[in-house]
């Protein structure tokens, strides 16, 4: 959010989580490398990541030029409520690169950033890349990654940051940074002919993290804007709002229930139990990657599953 963290519904109650460190593959194999809790080559690039989101981009960038830490990569784990261990805080007191989302959703990379004295680190925000801000009287949707054109600049910040870092392999970086682009322009080619063909149609979320995905689909969000706020932020939604939320599926007002897979409660439950009820179509979405996926075999299933919800 623009001016104070999200809280998602379902928090993890350990306090650390494990550490995803993997060398990625050359563009021509676009996948992800092994995981290892081996210290990074020294002819490496260190590259921390907030989430295996970013992890994954910069491996399809760095190929085995880089080793990754990807600090979450466990789907229950809420960045807003991640504790830092000694082994994170050790990672990014040596990186050389840093990736963020920012827009409050990751802030304990600041603060680990800040207590192990690494200044020297290019640290790429995301939201700050995306250019996106809050609306007036309302908060910034800080789940940029589903934004397509925001995450090809990213790889764009990520490729110079690494060539920075790595002058020899800067052409390569490059290279797999276009690559990487290359396999955005069917997802964007996929959100435009939703638009074409469904352009306007109601849809209803839980939480505002697919909607940069549905807004490029054309797709109209119906959701009463504080019952999603709510349900991020770990509220109680009023006997009203939940009314008029549950009313858009009992009068099949909209074509499809886009939700967050990864939190649950008895408001998202009450949603997803009407939207069934009524045979509407239920899109799930996650934060981070689902296991064995990359990022674009993710976001291409996203894209797809919507699709399929409004062709029903």
């Amino acid at each position: 959010m623009s001016t104070s963290p999200s809280r998602r519904t379902a928090l993890l109650v350990g306090a650390s989580v494990a550490l995803l460190t993997g060398c990625g593959s050359s563009s021509d194999s676009g996948s992800d490398g092994g995981v290892s809790g081996a210290p990074a080559a020294a002819s490496k690039v260190a590259v921390v990541a907030s989430t295996d989101v970013y992890g994954d981009i910069v491996a399809h960038i760095g190929g085995d030029k880089v080793s990754v830490t990807s600090v979450i990569s466990d789907p229950d784990q809420d960045p807003h409520s991640y504790e830092a261990g000694t082994r994170n805080q050790l990672a990014l007191s040596k990186a050389k690169v840093v990736v963020e989302n920012g827009g409050g959703y990751d802030d304990f990379v600041d603060r680990m950033l800040r207590s192990g004295g690494n200044s020297s680190a290019e640290v790429i925000n995301a939201v700050k890349v995306s250019g996106r801000t809050a609306p007036k009287g309302g908060e910034l949707n800080e789940h940029v990654w589903y934004d397509f054109p925001t995450v090809a600049r990213i790889a764009d910040r990520i490729a110079a940051a690494l060539g920075t870092a790595d002058p020899a392999n800067s052409a390569i970086f490059t290279k797999n940074a276009d690559a990487f682009k290359a396999g955005l322009k069917p997802l964007e080619a996929k959100e435009a002919q939703i638009k074409k063909e469904y352009g306007g149609a109601a849809i209803a979320i839980t939480e505002p993290v697919p909607l940069y995905m549905t807004g490029a689909s054309g797709l109209v969000d119906k959701t009463p804007a504080e019952f999603s706020e709510a349900v991020e932020e770990g509220d109680d939604v009023s006997p009203k709002v939940l009314r008029e939320t549950l009313a858009l599926f009992t009068g099949k007002q909209v074509k499809a229930l886009v939700y967050n897979a990864q939190t649950s409660g008895p408001q998202t439950e009450r949603s997803e139990q009407a939207a069934r009820a009524a045979g509407i179509p239920l899109v799930p979405v996650t934060e981070t990657l689902p296991n064995g996926k990359d990022y674009l075999a993710w976001m291409t299933g996203n894209v797809d599953a919507l699709a399929n919800a409004l062709a029903k």
